[in-house]
């Protein structure tokens, strides 16, 4: 699962303009680096500094992705939680479909 989680960022993240800042999700406590602070996209599985930093688990991830759950929903449920530069967060679209 989290694997299919990282191909699909790095994908999205090739595509989408630079984020203008580092997050970062911790996926059942597995960090992927999203650093989109200079020209393009870089999607690592390092831990680092971040702007922004979403903790959640594999599977609220897929019921977000798959639309299956609201991701305000799952924030204000305590499901996903974020650190951090709220604008980066709401970014997010464009790199998770």
């Amino acid at each position: 699962m989290l694997d299919q989680v990282i191909e699909q960022i790095t994908a999205q993240a090739a595509n989408a303009a630079p984020l203008g800042g580092i997050l970062k999700f911790v996926i059942d406590g597995q960090p992927i680096l999203i650093n989109g602070s200079g020209d393009s996209n870089v999607v690592s599985t390092e831990d680092g500094e971040a702007n922004c930093t979403i903790t959640t688990s594999a599977e609220t991830l897929r019921k977000v992705t798959s639309g299956e759950t609201n991701p305000m929903m799952a924030v204000m449920g305590g499901d996903i939680r974020i650190d951090g530069d709220m604008g980066l967060a709401m970014k997010l679209q464009s790199l998770l479909g």
